[in-house]
């Protein structure tokens, strides 16, 4: 393990125009993803899609970001973060136009394009903190720019459905309407690319290498995994779990909403509560058993889903910010920042993607969410133990142990 870097204390203040410029990148990592799933009926019903191609159109994003984000370390190192930033932009654009055009072959090819994009972005924003950011503001803001991201979600989720009602063009049309972030996000950083040297000179040394041999890495990594299993297995079949236990739809969709509400919130203020500390073991592994008492009262006691969907919230809004934290946090500089964050969200998205699909699979099997909802309090337990050894206030070294 390294010691903490002393370029921390001489970095100057986080510039208002920096943070300005992460938020609008950050508006960018999930609008383009979460509406789908409100206009996929609309999707399925015009292109005569069958339900598991649907499926896949849905896990497509997560699998794209798996087999992505390893690359981005390399890439970055070659280019620079900041420029290659801006080429992200550039390829999220692209990609969403190509998704929205009336084919289902863009449809899909739209989606891996747009989707490896963000990839981009999600890797290479904990990397720019690490560099630009001084220490101890690193936990703030990561939260601001996972508030904007939680935001912008949710405004995606809630507009896309009307926008396919109201304007030309319907669904396609409305999985277009993101577009107007990313050309603000690319507008926004442009003025960042003078400063970005390191497509001229790589003035950090050699490239760090993706830490697979680092128990601390892996644990970083494990909890990353875990929360977002937590997080998109929430969101995929929540609704579905209480509407089974007797809860009307429209009730269902406004707890699902809810349960998001309460994550931002959570995210916000995360900081606030843990300003000046750099070990989070007790945070982290705190976090985690509220999600697991969040699934606990789900199971246990129907009638009581605002408060399960409460310590969900509370919970999984703060396991997120703390899983983007410590891809910078446990970093030594902003090279390793960008490998450890390529290892950890390739090894999160995948177990992500697994996590909707085999709980779907449990629950066709045994025709109840009981067994289901077992597996995601052990999962929820697990990743108390990895936040804990995740949230030392330890560095990944660059030969990556």
């Amino acid at each position: 393990m390294s010691a903490p870097s002393g370029a921390d204390t001489t970095r100057p203040a986080v510039s208002v125009g920096l943070v300005f410029a992460i938020c609008l990148v950050a508006a960018n990592l999930r609008t383009g993803l979460t509406g789908v799933g409100t206009l996929l009926p609309a999707i399925e019903h015009d292109s005569g899609l069958t339900s598991s191609w649907g499926g896949l159109l849905s896990t497509l994003p997560l699998l794209t970001f798996a087999a992505t984000s390893p690359l981005v370390a390399r890439v970055s190192h070659r280019f620079g973060t900041t420029r290659l930033l801006g080429v992200a932009l550039g390829v999220l654009a692209a990609g969403t136009v190509v998704r929205s055009l009336p084919s289902v072959a863009c449809l899909f090819a739209g989606t891996v394009i747009l989707s490896a994009a963000i990839a981009f972005g999600n890797v290479l924003l904990p990397a720019l903190i690490r560099r630009s950011v001084p220490a101890h503001r690193i936990q703030a803001i990561s939260a601001l720019y996972v508030t904007v991201m939680g935001v912008t979600a949710a405004v995606s989720s809630g507009i896309s459905a009307p926008l396919a009602h109201t304007l030309p063009g319907s669904w396609h049309t409305a999985l277009a309407w993101g577009i107007a972030f990313t050309v603000a996000a690319f507008l926004g950083w442009l003025p960042r690319l003078r400063g970005d040297r390191a497509a001229k000179v790589p003035s950090d040394g050699p490239r760090s290498a993706v830490p697979w041999r680092s128990g601390l890495a892996w644990q970083v990594s494990i909890f990353m995994g875990l929360q977002s299993l937590g997080f998109y297995t929430a969101v995929a079949w929540l609704p579905s779990i209480l509407i089974h236990r007797g809860t009307s739809s429209t009730t269902a969709g406004w707890m699902l909403f809810y349960y998001q509400l309460i994550a931002l919130a959570a995210s916000s203020l995360l900081p606030l509560l843990t300003r000046g500390r750099h070990d989070q073991r007790w945070t982290a592994a705190g976090a985690s058993v509220v999600v697991a008492g969040g699934f606990a009262v789900l199971i246990s006691a129907p009638g009581l889903s605002v408060i399960a969907c409460t310590l969900l919230g509370l919970g999984g809004g703060a396991c997120l910010v703390l899983a983007l934290t410590f891809q910078s946090e446990r970093a030594a500089g902003h090279g390793e920042a960008a490998a450890l964050a390529g290892m950890a969200q390739s090894i999160g998205y995948l177990v992500a993607a697994a996590g909707p699909l085999l709980l779907g699979i449990l629950h066709d099997t045994t025709s109840s969410w009981t067994l289901p909802i077992m597996l995601l309090i052990v999962l929820s337990l697990a990743m108390a133990s990895a936040g804990y050894g995740a949230g030392r206030d330890r560095h990944v070294s660059s030969s990556g142990r």
